[in-house]
């Protein structure tokens, strides 16, 4: 088996905010800590909603990835790159469109869902159709385990397996392929061959996920084993062939709930963001104007948190203390909304305070990020020429 890999990305078409803050990167953080990342520059995805303003996306990129480096993304633990100079992730996507079926990627729910939200552009195009396929080549191309995604994103996890199961039958069945599989299970030596059969058995006739757990360390076990034998045994054991793509599996995330200064989702296009970064003077001009429950037309007037936008920043940023002042005060209208504000306010400059001063030496010295993505690509692109390697000899292309 394929040791646990994570990748995740994003696209660089603009500033990144506070729902990125703590909707994604919080979780990169963590996750880099207990898994093999990979974190990538979407940069050909962005193109597929804004191909007529790629300079957006070019003047976005460098300050995308010192965002991510201020928020914490150790470039130590974590690989960073850019998808575009990593070709292999076009070369797998061509190869996959050959045998995806075309209803497949009209039926992820965010094809028809971006049509809509994005009707004053151009959709009906390739790439855009595209897209769900070029997200699965990503994830495939480094066999990545784990994709850490929102509940409404995990159709294009399911699109990912089913293109990487396909792949696998229809290219993982080698010419003499059990003949080569049995002759591997010998390999393995007679006390181990033996097991192995029997837990094979236990697992393809009766279901028993247990054994097919044993089985598959028994394989793990085998150190003499070739890199293709290793891979039968590995098909072998679950009644299918050669396995050459990995079908991984959705993390889902925890929700972020820190909605815009309106109360909606925090979005670019609805300007109702606090950007990360952000100087300390904007941030406390935008929360202080915020809109707040609406029944408090005057000072003296009770209200109730939960119809206001303020008490989502004060779930997220409050103590249990100041959260029930917060309660107390608003219904009793012992507190005035500007008061409610304050904490807010000091505790989001704090922390775009801290975010600043991590990402100020990358900006007095700009090659200390394309440093960072450059050993990031290159180590991707290691990754993904592997993947390449059996993907080509699978599909019989290793013929020059």
């Amino acid at each position: 088996m394929y040791a646990e890999r994570v990748l995740a990305g994003m696209r660089p078409i603009g500033r990144l905010h506070l729902g990125h803050y703590h909707g994604v990167l919080k979780n990169w953080v963590k996750l880099q800590v207990e898994y093999p990342c990979l974190f990538f520059v979407a940069d050909w995805h962005a193109l597929t909603t804004h191909y007529d303003d790629p300079k957006l996306i070019g003047d976005s990129v460098w300050d995308m990835v010192i965002d991510w480096l201020a928020a914490g993304v150790d470039p130590n633990q974590a690989t960073l790159f850019i998808q575009s100079r990593v070709l292999e992730h076009s070369e797998l996507h061509l190869l996959l469109s050959m045998t995806t079926p075309l209803g497949w990627l009209e039926r992820v729910p965010s094809y028809k869902e971006q049509q809509e939200n994005l009707a004053h552009k151009d959709l009906s195009t390739y790439g855009f159709l595209g897209y769900s396929l070029l997200r699965s080549a990503d994830v495939l191309i480094y066999r990545a385990s784990i994709v850490p995604v929102d509940e409404d994103q995990v159709p294009h996890v399911e699109l990912t397996r089913e293109v990487a199961r396909r792949f696998n039958h229809l290219f993982g069945r080698e010419p003499g392929y059990e003949e080569k599989a049995r002759e591997a299970v010998k390999k393995l030596g007679s006390k181990r061959a033996r097991l192995y059969e029997e837990l094979r058995i236990r697992f393809q006739q009766e279901g028993d996920d247990e054994a097919l757990e044993q089985a598959q360390a028994v394989i793990d076990e085998s150190q003499s084993l070739s890199h293709g034998d290793r891979e039968r045994l590995y098909g072998y054991l679950e009644g299918g062939g050669k396995m050459i793509l990995v079908e991984p599996e959705a993390q889902l995330t925890e929700t972020c709930r820190l909605t815009g200064l309106d109360g909606q989702k925090m979005s670019r296009t609805s300007g109702n963001t606090i950007y990360l970064r952000e100087e300390a003077d904007s941030i406390t001009r935008k929360i202080r104007t915020m809109k707040t429950d609406p029944a408090r037309a005057r000072r003296t007037d009770p209200g109730n948190p939960e119809h206001c936008p303020v008490w989502q920043f004060h779930i997220v940023y409050s103590d249990d203390a100041t959260r029930s002042w917060v309660q107390q005060g608003c219904r009793s209208a012992g507190i005035g909304c500007l008061e409610c504000k304050q904490p807010v306010i000091d505790a989001v400059v704090a922390e775009q305070a801290h975010l600043r001063e991590r990402a100020q030496p990358y900006l007095d010295d700009p090659a200390l990020v394309r440093n960072i993505v450059t050993d990031g690509c290159e180590r991707a692109r290691k990754l993904a020429q592997e993947t390449m390697r059996d993907v080509r000899e699978a599909m019989g292309l290793d013929y020059v």
